[in-house]
């Protein structure tokens, strides 16, 4: 009996969903700037300083749309490009490592040091070294950095905070504010989507980073046994898992952002 062989179609297709948003959008953002560009023209039959008014009312709003939506974009394509990092300085390729590090090294304030001795490696255990004991320390501790400070501000705004309600918004508040601050360190600016993808990738780096108990309750004492706090918070457990949780959603969202996966990074649990 002849055997049939199966064959499937490797290449990845968008999903239905998907397709149907984006045929939504398109009709609707093209039927809106046709019926602009006839609300435009009627204008102009009208007066001529109405058309031209008209015409600038509805460039400045079409382009304010496009500037949010390339915002949004480019938040979305900052995620794809750290993976793409990820996955050239895992390979074992020299060439690929040596590109992807000399070009991510080449976006960073410490650009005109770094560089050279990129180039000057010739080694791609050196070069991953090289950028896990420069940039990628550096952003560690000025991630922990913000973390510290977001756990204070929120064990001060608990203590100072009556309703159980207002604790939830400033505790959601401040840490959505610490995500987007240590996304901002590592040179993104992710917009509302890129923003809720960001915290996908951070709850799932968590699992890896919470396996460092030892440093983030030493943190968090560190920062409660602040004399001020101290005084003023006295027994208060939730003030404490705050602070906790400031310090590891920093940690959490900086392993999420780095250029090393938090599995291959042998420092994340540190």
């Amino acid at each position: 009996m002849p055997v049939v062989e199966v064959t499937t179609d490797p290449t990845p297709r968008g999903s239905g969903l998907l397709l149907g948003l984006a045929g939504l959008a398109v009709l609707a953002i093209g039927l809106a700037a046709l019926q602009t560009g006839n609300f435009v023209a009627t204008q102009f039959d009208r007066a001529a300083w109405l058309g031209w008014l008209t015409l600038a009312v509805a460039v400045l709003g079409f382009g304010l749309l496009l500037a949010a939506a390339w915002r949004e974009l480019s938040g979305l394509f900052a995620l794809r490009r750290v993976d793409r990092l990820r996955s050239a300085l895992a390979s074992r390729d020299a060439h690929r490592i040596h590109a992807a590090a000399r070009g991510w090294a080449a976006t960073l304030p410490e650009a005109a040091t770094l560089v050279p001795a990129i180039d000057a490696a010739n080694d791609p255990d050196a070069i991953l070294a090289l950028l896990r004991a420069g940039p990628i320390a550096a952003m560690r501790a000025r991630s922990d950095a913000l973390g510290r400070a977001a756990a204070f501000q929120t064990a001060a705004g608990i203590a100072a905070t009556p309703a159980p309600a207002l604790v939830v918004l400033l505790v959601a508040w401040r840490g959505l504010r610490l995500v987007r601050q240590v996304a901002a360190l590592h040179g993104m600016r992710p917009g509302l989507f890129g923003t809720l993808g960001l915290l996908r990738r951070t709850m799932i780096a968590a699992s890896l980073v919470g396996a460092s108990e030892a440093a983030i309750n030493a943190a968090a004492h560190a920062v409660l046994s602040n004399p001020l706090l101290s005084h003023a918070l006295g027994d208060m457990a939730g003030a404490g898992v705050a602070a906790r949780r400031m310090i590891l959603l920093a940690r959490a969202t900086a392993a999420a952002c780095s250029p090393f996966a938090p599995a291959r990074d042998p420092d994340t649990t540190a």
